[in-house]
């Protein structure tokens, strides 16, 4: 059965796809699924949209920031919440390393710096709640060292190093709790439980506080921590995801429909001195994930992408459900790069449907996935080659956040989205701290930290013009469907995964241990 460019390729798995997705919107039906059309081709040449939807730079890398500091460059992942007094805040990740930081003229890194040395941290941009204009934005982390996503929590916003760097003693490869009602910059607060290694991303069930996160290696393990109380939820136990009966199991040879019984190893050394919590799960029988990136938990359900698994090695989306019988499923998969070429942060919108931001070659993306199982196009980067990065939605859903990384950018995109038809109910807790609440979902609940793969610091050239866009009418021809553009085909990751995928399948094949694949 063939469902043209416009879908995966999925042999026998699309009524499973479906009926996966369709349990994304048990609790509320989105009044604009379906088909938003074409793209239009922006005339300032940074964000093609559908027609009714438009967008605004938010802030642009380099600006003054109202603490005296400057925008850093490489914003990445980002989570919105609910602020006081009809504000909503977001917060936003850098990932950068000895250089791009928040610094100016002679400005030196302050006390509260985690590692002077460091230059990556967090920021956080306060903005009207109905006209999503910015208020203010101040820094709230620095000093370490590739921030790359994270995830909401109930304690505020998770920030998470992709790196095992230590520099001058100073370790990093941690995740760091950041307050989202800090109008200053402040100390770190590391939790160590979470584990050191190249960290993604970090999703938190409210229910139990349990804690998933992604690696973002080529033979990466996905990550459990189970807190030993409610009350201290970050004293506990660091596990890795096992298949039942099956040691080392390689998730990127799976079929979109397989539904996986699973387990949880402990992981004995959570922050060893070497790179070696993925080397320990997988000696202990843990899964091999190919470069775990974005994840989402919502209502019961987390969503992680595997940025370069599967048989082209273009991506694919799992669902996680734990509980007394845990479940690992497989929802996408791409088998056509011009449909989906890397999924990296991904969202789940309030009313229910998947969002993608792709980090793959070429031509990047913001795809959305329907209930129905089709992968449509939502914005292309019409200003570069660089990933798309920290997709989010407001907590009422009318307004999506996303980064273009290279360009230092962070722009707001509004729309007919859900035609007022989200943001109604609250899926999850409020926290103590700002108000927070995850109405369109947090990364948590089942395993999954979306993992970097370790790229550099290098900024791109900035854009020009005058900050705003809007879709115009529609000059371009519309294929039955989503309206999603085509693309070369792209094979970004092909050649390290095959290497990798190959190289763990001699490991298991014989019976003396070998050394682990390299990412």
């Amino acid at each position: 059965m063939s469902f043209g460019r416009r879908k995966f390729l999925i042999s026998g798995g699309a009524t499973t796809l479906a009926l996966s997705l369709a349990t994304l919107s048990s609790q509320r039906k989105a009044a604009a699924r379906g088909r938003w059309g074409a793209l239009i081709e922006d005339p300032d040449g940074i964000l093609d949209l559908p027609e009714g939807f438009s967008y605004s730079i938010l802030e642009t890398e380099g600006d003054p920031m109202d603490d005296g500091y400057v925008v850093p460059e490489r914003p990445d992942g980002m989570a919105c919440f609910e602020g006081p007094d009809d504000t909503i805040i977001l917060m936003r990740n850098h990932e950068n390393g000895i250089s791009g930081g928040p610094y100016t003229g002679d400005q030196t890194p302050p006390p509260e710096a985690y590692d002077p040395g460091g230059e990556g941290g967090v920021t956080r941009v306060v903005m009207d709640a109905n006209t999503f204009e910015r208020i203010s934005s101040n820094l709230v982390l620095v000093g370490s060292i590739r921030n790359c996503a994270g995830g909401p929590s109930p304690w505020g916003w998770l920030s998470c190093e992709e790196t095992v760097e230590i520099n001058e003693g100073i370790r990093h490869g941690y995740t760091f709790v950041c307050p989202i009602d800090a109008e200053t910059v402040q100390a770190p607060q590391i939790v160590e439980g979470y584990g050191r290694y190249n960290h993604e991303a970090v999703a938190i069930d409210p229910s139990n506080n349990y804690a998933y996160l992604t690696e973002d290696r080529a033979d990466s393990a996905l990550y459990r921590f189970v807190p030993d109380a409610m009350a201290e939820p970050f004293v506990g136990t660091l596990q890795a995801l096992k298949v039942v009966g099956q040691d080392e199991f390689q998730t990127s040879g799976m079929s979109v429909g397989d539904v996986l019984d699973i387990e949880w190893v402990d992981i004995d050394e959570p922050d060893p001195d070497e790179d070696t919590v993925r080397d320990e799960a997988h000696g202990k029988g843990a899964a091999y994930i190919v470069r775990g990136e974005g994840i989402w938990f919502f209502e019961g359900q987390v969503y992680i992408a595997s940025t370069s698994g599967g048989p082209i090695f273009g991506g694919q989306i799992f669902r996680l459900i734990d509980g007394d019988s845990p479940t690992l499923e497989l929802v996408v998969q791409s088998e056509d790069f011009n449909v989906l070429d890397g999924p990296d942060n991904i969202t789940v919108a309030p009313w229910g449907e998947l969002f993608i931001a792709e980090d793959g070659d070429g031509e990047q993306y913001i795809r959305w996935v329907t209930e129905q199982g089709e992968v449509c196009d939502f914005a292309r980067n019409a200003l570069s080659d660089s990933e798309f990065a920290g997709v989010c939605f407001s907590p009422d859903g009318r307004a999506l956040f996303v980064n273009i990384q290279e360009q230092g950018l962070t722009l707001v995109v509004t729309g007919p989205f859900g035609e007022g038809g989200s943001g109604e109910e609250d899926t999850g807790d409020e926290t103590a701290d700002g108000g927070m609440t995850e109405d369109e979902g947090t990364s948590g609940d089942e395993s999954g930290t979306d993992g970097g793969d370790g790229s550099e610091d290098e900024i791109g050239d900035d854009t020009t013009g005058d900050g705003t866009g809007d879709a115009g009418a529609d000059d371009s021809s519309s294929d039955e469907g989503c309206g999603c553009a085509a693309d070369e085909t792209s094979n970004q990751g092909m050649m390290a995964a095959a290497a990798v995928f190959g190289a763990v399948a001699v490991k298991t094949a014989l019976t003396d241990e070998s050394e682990e694949p390299e990412a």
